[in-house]
C-alpha cells in the first residue's frame, strides 16, 4: 500500500493470501508459551522468515501501475534478488494518506520465503525503496513472521 498503515479490504483477500502461502510451506509447531517466542519447528522443517510485501498500484500523481510496469518491475528488481523463489497475488486494499482521504486501489502481495540474512534484508529494503521511488509512493507494508517450512 502507499502508506504504512495499509489495510485489505476484504476478508477474502486474507484467506487468499494465507492458502496461497500454506500451499507453499507446511505449518510447524508453534512456539510454547512462555518460550520469548523462539519457533521450534517439528521434525522436517525448517525455521525460515516470510515477508509479504504490500505494493499499492495508485500513483498519487494520477493513473496507475499498468500490468506491464508491475510486470518489470518483478522481472528487473524482486526477482533477481530471490531466484528460489516468491508467491504473488492479486489483492485489492485501502489507506488513508497524509492527506487524510481514504484511497481505494488495485495492489499486489508479494510473498517471499527465506533464511534469515542481513543480505536478504537488505535485498528486501532495496525492492520497497525501488518501488516507492519508481512509482511515488508514500511506502510499501512490510509484514515479518518467522514460519516453519518444508519442501
Amino acid at each position: 500500500m502507499t502508506t504504512r498503515r495499509a489495510t485489505l479490504s476484504a476478508v477474502r483477500v486474507a484467506l487468499a493470501a494465507a492458502g496461497a502461502t500454506l500451499a507453499l510451506a507446511g505449518c510447524g509447531t508453534l512456539p510454547p508459551p512462555g518460550s520469548g517466542g523462539a519457533r521450534a519447528c517439528g521434525s522436517g522443517f525448517e525455521t525460515f522468515e516470510r515477508d509479504t510485501l504490500f505494493f499499492g498500484r495508485a500513483i498519487p500523481s494520477g493513473g496507475q501501475v499498468s500490468d506491464a510496469e508491475w510486470t518489470a518491475f518483478l522481472d528487473s528488481t524482486v526477482t533477481p534478488a530471490f531466484p528460489q523463489g516468491l508467491t504473488v497475488i492479486d489483492a485489492a486494499g485501502q489507506w488513508r494518506g497524509v492527506s487524510g482521504e481514504v484511497v481505494r486501489e488495485r495492489s499486489k502481495l508479494v510473498v517471499l520465503l527465506h533464511a534469515r540474512s542481513e543480505k536478504d534484508d537488505a535485498a528486501i529494503a532495496a525492492i520497497i525503496g525501488a518501488y516507492r521511488q519508481r512509482f511515488a509512493q508514500e511506502a510499501v507494508l512490510q509484514e515479518r513472521q518467522a514460519v516453519c517450512v518444508r519442501f
